[in-house]
């Protein structure tokens, strides 16, 4: 006798133990209407823009960010000819081109519209799906990989057609095992929710300081200060409080890191996924604690480059083309670079760009031209109870992303084992 192999996921709640059975993807659909692709652009183009309107579009961009906020409107006419495209609250709606494969229930309270030709809507029979489990399937990264056509690692992916996806047989649990699964990633995805907000809250507070605790231009005195401080700050060229530091002692051994504008020193190996150094890695610059480099190196997060002090590191080989230097005792590292965080200095650095950034995406400011920028500085103790302030916050901020990384992580994890 030949033992039935038993369909269920790896990870299982308690008080479920029976056999998930096999089931067509259409199976799950509403008969009438399960899946249909938005209009193509031509159906809609000849009434949009129609001011006041009471009828929308709903594109791509609402899938993929979860909201409904509507760019174009059409005329009543149009829709009751575009009637069989409209979406309702409870309908889903995935996006079926470019960024594809997002997905979105529809709330209540939305206003009256069609999707159009980048969405695909999904209409599920309630008796047979839970609509979270629904959401959470399709999210899932196993209907994610079937649904684009893409190999793990692909960088292309092509949305599978329609009529083959009603096809596909799935393994289905009951609905009560569907709403506990729903349930639990639902909980996940609302603790992941509160502390993304926290973290883009903690990023506003942090920008808010920057602007608040450095002078604005034509100013010698910033907006907020700590209680004690009342002098003038003092402008400087920054070659007057700092000194040069290049060269290395011979040890190719050292870790060899890299500046990204939104996290500071990397190693190039988290970076890259390897040491991008090769046979220059001889010419990089031994760099110590405390020391900082500016990478002038366009981007999006730092039009100017950016400035990093070395800190979770005794000491590192950097690229031999950052312009890495010390700080005297008229400063204090970790001021100056959060100084440069704030962008005051961008001012000063656009002067010095005479043609853009070069093939290697480097801006073309030399050294000498670099240490020539004024920046503006208050006593040693100001910097230190600035930047002091700075710091914390910005150990917050990593905590905070630290944690939102380990549940996103966990919903990964729930998501493989959770599904068959």
């Amino acid at each position: 006798m030949i033992n039935k192999k038993r369909v269920v996921p790896q990870l299982r709640f308690r008080g479920f133990t029976d056999d998930w059975e096999q089931r067509k993807f259409s199976w799950m659909l509403d008969v009438d209407d399960g899946i249909r692709r938005g209009p193509f652009g031509s159906a809609l183009k000849k009434s949009l823009f129609v001011p006041e309107s009471p009828y929308a579009v709903y594109e791509q961009q609402n899938a993929i960010y979860d909201r409904y906020d509507t760019r174009y409107n059409i005329s009543e006419k149009t829709f009751h000819e575009l009637s069989k495209f409209e979406i309702r609250p409870g309908d889903f709606i995935m996006s079926g081109s470019g960024t594809i494969g997002r997905i979105s229930r529809v709330p209540e309270g939305i206003k009256t519209g069609v999707f159009n030709q980048a969405l695909i809507r999904f209409k599920i029979d309630d008796n047979k799906m839970d609509a979270e489990y629904f959401l959470q399937l399709i999210r899932s990264p196993q209907m994610q990989r079937r649904l684009t056509g893409a190999n793990p690692g692909s960088a292309i992916t092509n949305l599978v057609p329609m009529s083959e996806v009603k096809k596909w047989k799935l393994f289905v649990p009951t609905k009560a095992e569907q709403k506990q699964i729903a349930r639990s990633l639902t909980l996940l995805d609302d603790a992941i929710a509160l502390h993304q907000r926290k973290h883009e809250l903690l990023l506003k507070l942090k920008q808010a300081y920057l602007q608040k605790l450095f002078p604005k231009y034509g100013n010698k005195i910033p907006e907020l200060r700590f209680a004690g401080f009342t002098d003038d700050w003092e402008q400087r060229k920054l070659g007057e409080i700092a000194i040069r530091v290049r060269g290395n002692d011979g040890r190719m051994n050292l870790p060899t890191l890299t500046i990204s504008a939104g996290n500071g020193w990397m190693d190039q190996r988290d970076r890259f996924s390897q040491n991008i150094a090769g046979k220059e890695q001889k010419n990089y610059t031994l760099l110590r604690q405390g020391e900082l480099s500016y990478n002038h190196g366009n981007s999006k997060l730092a039009q100017f480059g950016a400035v990093f002090e070395l800190e979770s590191y005794n000491e590192a080989l950097v690229p031999r083309v950052y312009h890495s230097f010390s700080v005297t005792a008229d400063a204090q590292p970790k001021f100056i670079e959060q100084m440069f965080a704030t962008h005051r200095p961008d001012r000063e650095l656009r002067k010095l760009v005479s043609s853009g950034a070069r093939m290697d995406g480097l801006l073309n400011i030399n050294y000498d031209d670099f240490m020539g920028i004024k920046v503006w500085l208050p006593s040693m103790a100001e910097q230190q109870a600035i930047a002091g302030l700075l710091v914390k916050l910005d150990n917050t901020i990593a905590l905070h992303q630290e944690r939102l990384d380990q549940l996103k992580q966990l919903k990964k994890a729930y998501l493989q084992k959770l599904f068959v």
